[in-house]
């Protein structure tokens, strides 16, 4: 019998595979994850060296829209503040693609390129704008807090809080000013983020 035209596994198939899964159950193991290309589960070391590295193939995924600046000299360079909200928007808008994603990417130490680059440019940025390396490491964080936690966010049921009796006078006022907003998780992400960056500029 004659090798198939088209290969049974790549990288890419296999990161296709394991993207359906988090979707349909929030993870992947190996053995899922060969039943599911229907082959055995060592045939997927001939592509992948194991898990952590298919988890690194997922965050290029989420990672693959996110836009940085230009790096073009003839540019003039873009005041601090906006060239941080621009990636933080871009970094939201990549992500909310795959909420369900998000908690497995975050319990593995980040390793991809594509991530790597966006925090190589987010520090120089801050360096440039006169943060030190400690407070850069501490903004990044700051960052990653918003950004993936309003990418879950965009997910949430339209009315994520529910009316009930031990609901107090204030916060019922509070969650009647979202009724209906299907922009609630964008405008709370906005919000956030003008605060974080106006709180750094101080």
């Amino acid at each position: 019998m004659g090798r198939p035209r088209t290969p049974l596994l790549s990288a890419d198939r296999i990161a296709d595979a394991a993207l359906e899964l988090v979707n349909a159950t929030g993870g992947f193991t190996m053995p899922a994850l060969a039943a599911r290309l229907g082959v055995r589960p060592s045939s997927l070391y001939n592509h992948v060296a194991g898990r952590d590295a298919i988890v690194e193939l997922l965050r290029e995924r989420a990672m693959s829209e996110v836009e940085l600046p230009s790096h073009d000299p003839d540019e003039l360079p873009r005041p601090w503040r906006e060239a941080v909200a621009d990636i933080a928007r871009s970094y939201r808008r990549s992500y909310a693609r795959y909420p369900r994603l998000i908690p497995l990417l975050t319990a593995y130490p980040v390793n991809s390129a594509s991530a790597i680059t966006m925090y190589n440019t987010l520090a120089a940025t801050l360096v440039r704008a006169g943060f030190d390396h400690a407070d850069t490491l501490r903004v990044i964080t700051l960052i990653d807090y918003l950004v993936l936690g309003s990418a879950l966010d965009v997910a949430a049921p339209d009315e994520p809080w529910l009316a009930s009796a031990e609901v107090g006078p204030e916060f019922a006022a509070a969650l009647a000013t979202a009724t209906p907003n299907p922009h609630r998780a964008d405008d709370a992400f906005e919000y956030g983020l003008s605060v974080l960056l106006a709180g750094l500029g101080a």
